[in-house]
């Protein structure tokens, strides 16, 4: 943010549930979001920008996409993915759901800690505290409604594929959660230009000088 403040107007959402944001329904659908970062920038009344989203800040942006294209300029996926949650994915999310009440901080600490390749938890343990800290912050009824929110959003690579203005995919070359194989696929298959990094699933810690480079492309 600090970089890309010197030659845009950057504006960073807590989203429901996040941060200072309260809990605003039993479930944070992707739709909601969306609505709620369009009546943001209508606020203030902003009628185009470039959307940067990272892990869910994607399913949003591309939630955002499909019910308001007009609005968007440029779009970038950031370790993210358009597809839905496997069977598998669900499954964990339930599981988390149900323990989030008895068990916030093993499962907050979990989850971060996830995000990352072994060696990347070793070389970033100080910034995976400070992650750490900050969404032990959020209530558990933020973070549940969150969890739902993701695991039953729909799978948006038609959206992507029918976005024809500036977008790309940047993806992490050890990404965890969303495997580069995945990435590459939905790049072949929507015609959006990928860029691999070295790394995991937290480009903006793991790349932060690169990744600026990158960005600027939204000009």
């Amino acid at each position: 943010m600090p970089e890309l403040s010197k030659n845009y107007t950057v504006i960073s959402i807590d989203l429901p549930g996040h941060g200072k944001t309260g809990v605003v329904d039993r479930i944070h659908s992707m739709e909601l979001m969306a609505d709620v970062v369009f009546d943001i920038l209508k606020e203030r009344q902003i009628t185009v920008a470039s959307f940067i989203g990272h892990s869910m800040g994607g399913y949003v942006a591309l939630a955002f996409a499909e019910l308001f294209p007009e609005v968007i300029d440029s779009l970038i996926l950031l370790n993210s993915t358009t597809q839905k949650d496997s069977d598998d994915r669900k499954f964990q999310r339930d599981r988390a759901i149900n323990f989030m009440e008895q068990q916030k901080d093993t499962i907050v600490s979990l989850a971060i800690a996830n995000l990352f390749t072994e060696e990347a938890r070793s070389l970033y343990a100080s910034e995976i505290e400070k992650l750490k800290m900050e969404a032990l912050q959020f209530s558990s009824q933020g973070l549940v409604a969150t969890i739902k929110g993701m695991r039953d959003r729909k799978d948006r690579t038609h959206v992507l594929k029918q976005f024809n203005k500036k977008k790309r995919i940047i993806c992490g070359s050890a990404d965890p959660i969303v495997p580069l194989s995945n990435s590459q696929r939905i790049s072949e298959s929507t015609s959006t230009e990928i860029i691999i990094l070295n790394g995991s699933h937290m480009s903006w810690i793991e790349n932060r000088d690169e990744l600026v480079k990158i960005m600027h492309f939204v000009e």
